[in-house]
């Protein structure tokens, strides 16, 4: 059963939100991490609520009105959430006073906004929406089961307006540590990273929210078809799975337009990749999306964001293009690899 996107809200390390075209001015970026580009966000909460508001918060709750405004819901019927990481700056904060003190006279602000659930919750309680809330922290696949669990609810009642998400953040904390493992390296130009010598990705983050609805508008532009996780499957397999997604889509790989593919800058993930795309899909349109937004267990979520942007529009950025086929976009294959281990697949189509 598809779904259909009724409004999204973004915020990332390029400037997805705002009335600017899609991608026009692409920011480029040198090191290792990519930060997001916030809003001021004092159009969306009241300089009070703010105060007491860690980062990650301040950008899901900002995503998520701006989904909300754009589909001219006021309250969803719920909320689903996936972040891998949660809030980390909290979670920092917390566990750095609980060293310094002594686990003496801690502030409990930094421990209740640490949990997972925190950014679900805290726009639930900003919109008053007692509905179904729930948040998903499976590694790399938070963000696609998220999606599943919207799919179902709203196979059972497709009346209602569901917003999803997917929001990570990076801290230094984070940063540092996670670079310690050897997956990040430091570029020159991130808008060149699949395309400069050298293994590894560049760090990224994000906060993307979506309104879903079961049930078609007049002015609705783009479904969300399906769905799939794939875990650790050796890439040889990787084929089958994905021409078999198709199959059950009733779509042949040649109806696919556009492929917008994970890829990160490492090697073999990124070759694992470009087989597939040449195996499968030799006569659509490719595209890649990391090297707008870095690498981090949503990443998806902002691929999807981008994806249904392109067929709303008509027309696909030139930055975001790896290969040009020159046919018109109406059904787009996203195609995530995380770290080789996490593979994904989310079909959208013109409606």
């Amino acid at each position: 059963m598809p779904v259909y996107i009724k409004g999204m809200g973004n915020i990332s390390p390029q400037k997805t939100w705002g009335d600017d075209p899609l991608l026009a001015n692409p920011s480029d970026y040198s090191g290792s991490r990519l930060s997001c580009i916030e809003p001021d966000y004092g159009q969306f909460l009241d300089v009070k609520q703010l105060r007491r508001m860690s980062r990650i918060i301040k950008m899901g709750v900002a995503a998520g009105t701006m989904a909300l405004r754009e589909a001219g819901v006021a309250t969803p019927d719920g909320i689903i959430t996936g972040t891998s990481f949660g809030c980390l700056e909290d979670t920092g904060a917390f566990l750095t006073k609980l060293i310094e003190n002594n686990e003496n006279a801690l502030n409990p602000t930094p421990f209740i906004q640490s949990t997972h659930n925190t950014i679900g919750s805290q726009i639930a309680l900003l919109l008053q929406c007692q509905g179904y809330n729930q948040t998903y922290t499976q590694r790399a696949f938070s963000f696609e089961h998220a999606l599943l669990d919207a799919i179902l609810e709203l196979k059972e009642n497709a009346g209602q307006h569901i917003l999803i998400g997917g929001v990570d953040e990076i801290t230094s904390y984070s940063h540092s540590l996670q670079k310690r493992f050897g997956i990040f390296r430091d570029s020159s130009s991130s808008l060149n990273l699949l395309k400069s010598d050298g293994d590894g990705t560049v760090n990224g983050e994000g906060a993307v929210y979506l309104a879903l609805s079961g049930e078609k508008g007049e002015h609705d532009t783009v479904s969300l078809e399906s769905v799939l996780t794939i875990y650790n499957s050796p890439g040889n397999h990787l084929n089958d799975k994905v021409t078999d997604f198709i199959k059950e889509s009733s779509m042949h790989t040649n109806d696919i337009d556009l492929v917008l593919l994970g890829k990160s800058g490492e090697k073999q993930g990124d070759a694992d990749l470009e087989r597939i795309a040449a195996d499968l899909f030799p006569t659509a349109s490719l595209g890649a999306f990391k090297h707008l937004c870095g690498e981090y267990p949503t990443a998806s979520a902002f691929a999807l964001w981008l994806g249904a942007r392109i067929i709303q529009e008509g027309k696909t950025p030139g930055i975001v293009l790896n290969n040009e086929t020159g046919r018109p976009v109406k059904n787009l294959l996203i195609v995530n690899s995380y770290f080789e281990k996490y593979h994904s697949l989310i079909l959208l189509r013109a409606c």
